[in-house]
Parts: structure tokens; sequence; C-alpha cells
């Protein structure tokens, strides 16, 4: 009975990630297609984070990776990643640009399916206390379920290839066809390595046993690209979220 309550957790949680993220998706269920409408979060209000809807509990996200304080991860941990450059879509959804793929994830051995992947300015998570200008969220979902969040920070450098496809398809508060393709894995560092700790959705209703793998290394995009995203959002960064004693893994590659 636990293990069947367990996953029917999980499953809710992936549907509110999933409807959390665009106007509407479709999601499989004990392998029925249920579309999920999502709730009125056009217009997140980033400034009244206090007024959210919030289900419960205090394992919260993002939050502060102090390095002196990782723990080395014992399992293998390796990432292996397929994503798609050919893109379902792109929406302007009213608190971020998400744009929906396919692709799969073996993350520890185990198979992840990616639905869609989107951008936070300033970064949601800290290293040590500072931001990056941005932060991508690559929402993979699991057979049962569970949700991986792969995040990846993006600093300042030389011009990145797929992030520049990406602000050449936005249209302010609409969803369009991607028809060229996204150099997807060009917004992932070469070098897996991560950070790795048990969170929640940065958007509401914030559930959590959401798992977080966070990149340590960050991957480059010119000042121009961080200025063109910010015209759009600036500040779609929910604020730092206390630890409450859990633990946060070291994945070395």
């Amino acid at each position: 009975m636990k293990k069947i309550l367990f996953v029917f957790a999980a499953i809710l949680v992936g549907a509110f990630a999933l409807s959390g993220c665009s106007n509407d998706s479709t999601s499989k269920v004990n392998g029925k297609e249920t579309k999920v409408e999502s709730k009125k979060e056009d217009h997140l209000d980033y400034d009244d984070q206090k007024g959210w809807e919030f289900e419960s509990g205090d394992a919260q996200s993002p939050i502060n990776i102090d390095t002196n304080k990782v723990e080395p991860m014992k399992d293998n941990g390796g990432i292996t990643l397929d994503y798609s450059d050919i893109a379902v879509d792109e929406v302007d959804n009213g608190h971020s640009i998400q744009v929906d793929d396919t692709g799969t994830a073996v993350i520890n051995g185990r198979n992840f399916e990616l639905n869609q992947f989107h951008f936070h300015a300033k970064s949601e998570h800290t290293v040590n206390g500072q931001h990056y200008p941005i932060e991508a969220h690559f929402v993979n979902q699991s057979q049962d379920g569970r949700l991986a969040v792969i995040a990846v920070f993006f600093k300042e450098g030389k011009e990145n290839a797929g992030f520049n496809t990406v602000l050449s398809n936005i249209k302010k508060g609409e969803k369009v066809n991607v028809d060229d393709e996204i150099n997807v894995m060009s917004m992932i560092p070469a070098n897996t390595s991560y950070y790795h700790y048990l969170g929640s959705l940065t958007t509401p209703p914030l559930s959590e046993n959401v798992e977080w793998y966070v990149m340590e290394n960050p991957v480059e995009v010119s000042s121009e690209q961080i200025k063109e995203f910010d015209k759009y959002y600036d500040a779609n960064n929910r604020k730092i979220q206390k630890l409450n004693g859990r633990k946060v893994l070291e994945h070395k590659e």
C-alpha cells in the first residue's frame, strides 16, 4: 500500500510540474493520455511570493549550495542525455520562456523522458551565495511520474547557439511552432558534474519530491543574449529557501 501511495503522489507532482510551466499539456497516467489544464499563473507575481499557492512541506527549492558542506555521492551517479534538437513548440507563458521538447535522460541508472525546458533570470539557485545571470531547467519525468530537474547556470561569455535559436523564436505572450533546430546540448555543460538534493517545484503549487541535479559547470552565453532575455524576464526567480537539514550531494565526472 505504501508503494502505491508513493507512486500516486509522484504522478500528482508530475502533473503539477507540467501544468505549472505551460498553458496546457498532455501526460500519460496508467497508459492513458490526460490533458492537464494549467492554473491561472499567466502573470505570476514574483514581487509577492508570499501570496503564492503553497501545498506544504519544508523541502522547498531553490536553495543556496554551500560547497564547503556538500557530501560526495556514493552512487555511480552518471548522467547520459539524448535530447531532441527538433522542439515541439515554444511559449511565453507569462512567467518564463518554455520550450516543449522530447528526449531521454538516464540518471544514476534510471530512465526519464524530457518534457520541456525553460529559463529563469537571475538564477534561482545560488552557489556560495552567488547568483548567475540565467538558469535553465530541463524537466524530466520517469514512467511512474517522478520528476528530475537538471539545472544549468548560464554565465556571460561567448554566444550560445542553442540559446540564440530560443531567443529568436520568442513571441511575447504566444505559443509558436519552432521551425529551426535547437542545439539543445549546447546549453548543457560537457562535464556533467553536479550537486544533487531533494526539493520542490519553484512555481505554484510548489510540490515537493522533486529530484534536483544542479550542474557545477556553467554554460556561456553572450552579454547580448542575457540582455535580450532580460527584456522578457529579468526577475522570475523564486527566493532562496531554507535547507532544513537536507543533504546536498556532489557527483564528480
